[in-house]
């Protein structure tokens, strides 16, 4: 019997300042249903995850909380675990980055890359974001603030090891260059290369004197580790690796892994730091590193000080389990950012659960039971109709793995329940409940209900990487044929404002939000002259990608974006600086008036207009595509 094909997928190593959010559970979600797929496909899966907790933020948040950082980790990562514990994930390992073994192993591999002249003391100058761990020179802030996450930075300097990027950069780009499947989606691997890359890497930081709480440097006990060469070398200090020369099994059999799955915003990290550290190292570098797009809440990322988080376990004693798995898997596109609301789940959970899937299996297992006293078999008695929906059955699979091995796992589910939409379809073509009463159509309705529940036991098992509770159920109650007595409610369907009034008493923020946009209602406003058909096509509208933002110096109202249409960039300045800071510009399509005569605004050029939508109150919203669509598009 050959060997199984191995399989390792990791998640990021989530940091333990505090308990993650829905929008940090959907990747260890998304891991679990890429590692459930694969073991389903015969692969040898190894799955890890864990936590990350060391650095300066900790050893803060400890001493507010006035217990040790050990003791703060200690029940952050236990609230971590449990989350994903909650969610029903299969990961074989969780590390933790205070893990003994760990530790020794990251004490070692400094020591190896300082030995060999990879690292070497100097002094760091330059703005400290503490939050991100993060040094930046004046050039690489963006409104004086983190590039990362656009909060305040430091000036600091102090004494620290740096490790030689610059030595490896030629040699990371070949590989990139030569290794298109490497970084996923492209578009972040474009920004990778053009951002970073190419313009030419500095030395990195790898030490640090000013807090205490990391990993000490052995041969330096002033120093500890700087927290992305301890933190990435989990992925191979989990599974073993010694860079002693001791190496476990396990580690010679996974590495390099298959799968690094990351959220988008420490792509730079895994892309041009990891690879780096294990070249240094002479390890073979992984397969493949997948950026994935955020889980929003509403309209903007979520976050504590903005009072918009969403915890799994809350979505869970409303919707169950399987309901939040189903929801951000399916939710999340490829490459761009999701959106999770109250409203939107409660949609999902009527319409695709309750509705398209949950009574469809009651149907089918009620008409098993009442027909034909629970059994069924094929009594092989077919007309035209079969045909498509065996099509579509039969299809499906090999649908789904094309979808999987690209990572789409939202256009997975969507084919899975596809299948479910097509069984419905087929009651309403075959009407059991007309062939029921006729004597002579017996065989052909047992046909029917035999292909009903071949079908939907189909669906369900390429349900179990996504749902797995839910396919279990399902295939418990259909067995092969042999129905269960009576089928049982997958999905209860609920009632929108009732969900609502029990929101509002867990967050009576949103309430009053409501409140404010029913008070809105609609705008009238003054009409202007009518124009032909001539005036409107001498104006050229298209769409705009806000590649870099910054305040207008000495203006209150005025942002200068940077924005690319097509192959062209163009430089617009817009009064909304009071209602989007230069961050959250960055990044977003927006419509854009092109051949607008250029003017000085504050004695800054502007080359177009940004369209905006205006409430009574004169509050601003850009106006941006509902679909996707490429810069440069043509509005008409």
């Amino acid at each position: 019997m050959s060997e199984k094909p191995k399989y390792y997928i990791t998640t990021a190593i989530a940091y333990t300042s505090g308990k993650p959010h829905i929008g940090n559970t959907y990747e260890i979600i998304l891991a679990d249903a890429i590692a459930r797929y694969k073991r389903s496909q015969g692969y040898d899966v190894f799955f890890q995850t864990g936590t990350d907790e060391h650095g300066q933020k900790i050893e803060l948040k400890a001493d507010e909380a006035g217990i040790t950082p050990k003791e703060f980790v200690d029940n952050v990562a236990g609230q971590i675990r449990q989350i994903w514990d909650l969610m029903d994930t299969s990961y074989d390992k969780f590390i933790r980055t205070t893990d003994e073994d760990h530790e020794k192993q990251v004490q070692k591999i400094f020591k190896k890359l300082y030995n060999q002249g990879d690292i070497y003391k100097g002094y760091y100058e330059g703005m400290y974001c503490t939050p991100c761990e993060s040094f930046f020179t004046e050039s690489q802030l963006v409104d004086g603030k983190c590039p990362d996450c656009g909060r305040e930075v430091q000036p600091a300097k102090e004494e620290a090891y740096f490790f030689k990027m610059s030595k490896y950069a030629d040699r990371l780009i070949e590989h990139i260059n030569t290794h298109p499947e490497f970084i996923q989606p492209v578009s972040r691997k474009n920004e990778m290369m053009n951002n970073f890359l190419l313009p030419g890497l500095q030395d990195l930081c790898v030490s640090r004197t000013s807090f205490n709480w990391g990993i000490t440097v052995d041969f330096d006990p002033k120093h500890v580790v700087y927290v992305w060469l301890d933190a990435l070398t989990n992925y191979i200090t989990g599974i073993g690796y010694d860079c002693g020369g001791n190496s476990t099994e396990q580690f010679k059999k996974y590495w390099p892994a298959d799968l690094h799955l990351i959220g988008k915003d420490i792509i730079r990290f895994h892309t041009i730091y990891w690879p780096i550290f294990l070249m240094a190292l002479d390890l073979p570098l992984p397969k493949q590193i997948f950026g994935h797009p955020w889980l929003l809440q509403g309209d903007g990322k979520m976050s504590k000080s903005r009072g918009n988080v969403l915890y799994a376990d809350e979505l869970v004693d409303f919707f169950g389990v399987d309901a939040v798995r189903y929801f951000v898997l399916h939710e999340m596109p490829f490459e761009n950012d999701g959106v999770i609301t109250w409203e939107l789940m409660v949609e999902r959970m009527n319409a695709d659960l309750a509705n398209t899937l949950g009574n469809l299996v009651n149907r089918t297992v009620s008409m098993t039971n009442k027909y034909f006293g629970g059994v069924v078999t094929d009594k092989g008695i077919t007309e035209e109709v079969d045909a498509d929906m065996k099509a579509v059955v039969e299809g499906t699979p090999k649908v789904v793995e094309a979808k999987m091995n690209d990572l789409r796992v939202a256009d997975a589910i969507t084919e899975i329940f596809n299948i479910f939409k097509r069984c419905n379809k087929y009651i309403d073509e075959t009407m059991p409940w007309v062939l029921a009463k006729d004597d002579t159509k017996k065989d052909r309705l047992e046909t029917v209900l035999w292909n009903l529940i071949d079908g939907i036991s189909t669906g369900a098992r390429l349900l179990s990487s996504f749902m797995p509770s839910t396919s279990e159920k399902i295939l418990t109650q259909l067995n092969g044929g042999h129905v269960t007595d009576k089928p049982e409610i997958l999905f209860q369907r609920l009632d929108i404002d009732e969900v609502m009034k029990k929101v509002e008493r867990l967050h009576p923020s949103i309430n009053k939000e409501e409140e404010n946009i029913e008070d809105e209602n609609v705008i009238d406003i003054e009409e202007k002259p009518e124009i032909t058909f001539d005036q409107f096509q001498a104006m050229q509208f298209q769409v705009g990608e806000i590649i870099a933002c910054e305040e207008v110096p000495k203006s209150r109202k005025l942002l200068c974006s940077q924005v690319k249409i097509g192959s062209r960039l163009k430089q617009i300045v817009s009064g909304i600086k009071a209602y989007y800071t230069a961050e959250e510009m960055v990044g977003k399509k927006v419509m854009v008036l092109v051949n607008l005569k250029p003017a000085k605004l504050a004695g800054v050029l502007s080359e177009g207009m940004i369209l905006c939508a205006e409430d009574v109150e004169g509050k601003l919203s850009i106006v941006t595509p509902e679909k996707d669509m490429p810069a440069g598009a043509e509005i008409r």
